[in-house]
């Protein structure tokens, strides 16, 4: 029979695969963004934040076979299908191919890079803050290419066209998001 965790309970699988103070903080800002847009949508807060608080579960210790161990891991756990479908297709078209169909998954395709640009922004700024981060500057610091580097700007634009919404409002309902847990997630800053 198939569970559904709790938030306790994944919290404690995903630091059973992951210690590393960085993949756990980006853990919990997804977690955070995630709960946000589900809030937004009117689906299932709750949900919504576990799957992302585990969209990176094996990312740590297999980051070669990202997202597919993630599926053998949660299978093992006998994790509700919904939930294991839900954190692969983050990896769609990246890692593997399951293709993120749900309006959950396809917001976790979206703002998973996103979080990581935004944190890198945040980090830059004297305050060190989401809290006084706007929507320009987060602009500016995405159309500078050489800027968080490693983020992948082509998937969030799939992802935002994916939920027919554009970037603007993509950017900045991450930022309400990341708000929303800034002291979880290091990010309250020197304000």
């Amino acid at each position: 029979m198939s569970v559904t965790p709790n938030r306790d309970e994944a919290w404690k699988l995903l630091c059973e695969f992951n210690q590393n103070d960085a993949l756990l903080k980006h853990a919990l800002t997804v977690e955070g963004v995630m709960r946000h847009f589900a809030a937004l949508e009117g689906e299932d807060v709750e949900k919504w934040g576990i799957i992302g608080l585990l969209h990176d579960l094996d990312y740590e210790k297999y980051p070669d076979q990202h997202c597919i161990k993630a599926m053998e891991i949660m299978k093992e756990h006998d994790i509700d299908e919904e939930y294991i479908h839900a954190v692969a297709s983050h990896g769609w078209g990246i890692c593997c191919d399951v293709e993120p169909t749900h309006k959950m998954e396809k917001i976790l395709f979206t703002i998973d890079e996103l979080t990581g640009l935004i944190t890198a922004a945040c980090l830059m700024r004297p305050s060190k803050s989401v809290l006084d981060i706007e929507l320009k500057s987060v602009k500016k610091k995405y159309k500078t290419q050489s800027f968080a580097a490693g983020v992948d700007r082509s998937i969030i634009e799939k992802g935002c066209a994916m939920i027919e919404k554009d970037l603007d409002y993509v950017i900045n309902e991450v930022i309400m998001g990341m708000r929303e847990c800034a002291e979880e997630i290091g990010l309250k800053g020197a304000l």
